[in-house]
């Protein structure tokens, strides 16, 4: 279970959010809306233990991610709105080397099983600093084919995708609720998700 409590956040002298709580479950979705500079991105690097809040604390099964840290990154896969890739090498090798970062050793084979499940196989052996935006973000996101982590933190996954990738991952995301498993994401796109239960949070810019 993730809880958070009476997180809040300031950017400079602005305050951009204060009193944000909530609890999140097995098979629980979590939309974190808001426009441009509002704190969303902020409040999911506070949520990955990135960032530091002005005042509030965020537990794992009632723990301080703090105290925890090691044992909540185990269960945490984070994807922020930059992809994160290293231009000089290929989609393969990013995912295989992000993958690694993470501890968790993955093949050849199922490396390219998780691109083309998000339809990038083609692009395997290219260098990322090729790829176009949209490519750059399905290779980003096929780690989500690879994972264990039971929480998913999501930054604007589905941007600069195109029709039939936003509903592969809206499946794959449904596919991982309902195996209980947990996500919080920000998304500008109305995109349907199954979940076994949804909240909002609205962030004011």
């Amino acid at each position: 279970m993730l809880t958070v409590q009476d997180l809040a956040c300031a950017r400079g002298d602005r305050l951009l959010f204060k009193n944000v709580a909530f609890e999140l479950n097995a098979g629980g979705l979590f939309y974190v809306l808001g426009e441009n500079g509002s704190g969303k991105s902020s409040l999911l690097r506070m949520l990955c233990g990135l960032m530091l809040p002005e005042n509030g604390v965020v537990l794992w099964d009632k723990k301080n991610i703090k105290e925890e840290a090691e044992r909540y990154l185990s269960n945490l896969t984070y994807i922020g709105h930059l992809n994160g890739l290293k231009d000089d090498l290929t989609a393969l090798e990013n995912l295989t080397m992000s993958a690694r970062a993470t501890g968790n050793e993955v093949t050849k084979e199922k490396a390219l099983r998780a691109l083309a499940a998000i339809r990038v196989e083609r692009c395997a052996n290219l260098p990322a600093r090729v790829l176009s935006q949209g490519q750059k973000r399905r290779v980003a996101l096929a780690k989500l084919w690879l994972t264990e982590a039971v929480l998913w933190v999501l930054d604007e996954p589905f941007a600069a995708l195109d029709i039939a990738s936003v509903e592969v991952l809206a499946a794959r995301l449904g596919e991982h609720l309902s195996n209980g498993g947990m996500a919080v994401l920000t998304t500008h796109q109305d995109v349907v998700i199954k979940a076994e239960s949804t909240q909002t949070l609205r962030l004011s810019a």
